[in-house]
């Protein structure tokens, strides 16, 4: 019995010391995949240095946050994209008559959307065409 008992200590021990070592089981920190982006609207043409005209950050799992004015809505339209982010344009809303000047406007979307990274950005003619083409998207309201 005291055998067992000097043992059973002995082996706690062991694995108190492969602890302390550093040997553990790897755990993944969320169940979900990682969702953390950053928004931009520049001015120009190049989306390689334009002039940040204004920029938010967006993380949607597991709970929508950001200095997103609406990280909700802004979620919910990203999730409705499927990863494919060309779908937050619309065809431009057909009421709104923008003028024909060339001003151009770069919005983009960079960062990791489920666990993939992202780089992505549209340029259009003005803000106007931006505007209309957007039509009210929540992703790029801010």
């Amino acid at each position: 019995m005291r055998y067992r008992r000097s043992a059973a200590v002995s082996a706690a021990a062991l694995l108190c010391l492969a602890g302390a070592a550093g040997i553990a089981q790897a755990q993944p920190e969320s169940l979900y995949a990682p969702s953390a982006m950053v928004f931009s609207v520049a001015q120009g043409d190049d989306a390689t240095a334009p002039t940040v005209l204004r920029a938010t950050t967006v993380s949607c799992a597991p709970g929508a946050q950001g200095t997103h004015p609406d990280p909700k809505a802004a979620c919910a339209a990203l999730k409705s994209t499927g990863g494919t982010f060309d779908r937050l344009l619309s065809t431009p809303n057909p009421d709104r008559a923008c003028p024909m000047h060339y001003a151009p406007v770069t919005v983009s979307a960079v960062g990791v959307w489920e666990g993939r990274r992202v780089a992505w950005d549209h340029t259009f003619a003005n803000s106007c065409t931006m505007a209309a083409t957007l039509n009210g998207n929540a992703v790029f309201a801010f």
